[in-house]
């Protein structure tokens, strides 16, 4: 029973310590793939998800918008199959900061953005995925191919709206605001091993 295991591997918040909660998703889905929520995206990538540019809010702008407090937690409780979602995004979103960082302007992060998002990747299952222990692996082909094609439109949502907040129209720089957060490591997590390329 993967819930089982997420309540052994994280810890969730402790009134008596004083800290504040993280943040969890609000979405909802009627899918999943393994048990990572298939979520509407405002998108116009192709690719499983369904697709609704009416929402006023999905996933990458929730789990964006709750970035900086999450980023900060070393443990985190995972309450929902949405949450699984928010939890990829959220360590992707330090991905690419770690390129913005480098960026000389905002064309040049759109570019590195597209080239992160369509890279190869792991998905859940595969060796080099940091959260096996609480992502199940795809039951079947089929499912393989629809995870990674997911997860690939949420890497290219997730970057090119970064891209619009991070980089500082007045200078065509990288915003500090974002920057400070480069070294964050949510969970203690990465989707990088150093050298590798995600």
């Amino acid at each position: 029973n993967s819930h089982v295991i997420d309540i052994h591997l994280f810890t969730s918040w402790n009134p008596k310590d004083g800290t504040m909660p993280a943040y969890h998703s609000q979405c909802t889905g009627t899918r999943s793939l393994g048990n990572i929520a298939l979520l509407p995206l405002r998108t116009r990538s192709k690719g499983p998800a369904p697709v609704d540019e009416s929402m006023q809010q999905d996933i990458v702008d929730e789990t964006i918008s709750y970035f900086k407090a999450n980023v900060f937690f070393k443990n985190y409780e995972i309450k929902s199959e949405s949450d699984r979602t928010l939890i990829y995004i959220t360590l992707y979103i330090t991905e690419c900061l770690k390129k913005l960082q480098k960026v000389s302007s905002k064309n040049q992060g759109v570019k590195e953005m597209h080239s992160l998002a369509i890279v190869n990747f792991p998905i859940p299952g595969d060796p080099r995925f940091p959260l096996n222990a609480v992502y199940l692996k795809p039951s079947n082909r089929q499912e393989e191919d629809q995870m990674g094609q997911y997860l690939q439109q949420l890497r290219l949502e997730t970057g090119l709206r970064l891209v619009e907040l991070v980089i500082d129209p007045a200078t065509d720089k990288p915003s500090k605001w974002w920057m400070c957060f480069v070294k964050r490591k949510f969970m203690d997590k990465s989707l990088s091993n150093p050298g590798m390329n995600i």
